[in-house]
């Protein structure tokens, strides 16, 4: 799996991010165990220095918990992931309002057309 990261962000961060959509959209469920620091550094083609930072990160965060000597695995708390799934959309409808925005876009003009894609199910 070739990831391409964004040379402005860290790349840790840049996982840290990709681990919630995971956990948030339901790929990765509550309760199961990740793989190996090593395994996902493979996986993600990073040091394994990088994928030990974003996992600790996401361990200060609550989304990742661990289980000595039997590795990690995702937070159970369901309303933890609730939250953080809302946070993310919240952070997507910020960024969508300020893009259209610099379209010149009213807000009232963004969502009349957010609402017709979404009517006529074109979203790809």
């Amino acid at each position: 799996m070739t990831e391409q990261f964004q040379s402005n962000i860290p790349i840790y961060l840049q996982l840290v991010n990709k681990f919630k959509y995971r956990i948030v959209s339901g790929e990765l469920e509550a309760g199961s165990k990740i793989d190996s620091v090593r395994d996902l550094a493979i996986k993600y083609e990073v040091n394994p220095n990088t994928m030990q930072r974003a996992l600790a990160e996401l361990e200060r965060e609550g989304l990742v918990y661990s289980e000595r000597t039997a590795g990690r695995y995702i937070t159970k708390n369901k309303e933890l992931i609730v939250k953080m799934r809302e946070t993310i959309a919240n952070e997507i409808i910020d960024q969508f309002i300020k893009r259209m925005e610099s379209l010149g876009y009213s807000k009232e003009e963004a969502k009349k057309l957010f609402i017709e894609k979404i009517e006529k199910g074109a979203i790809k």
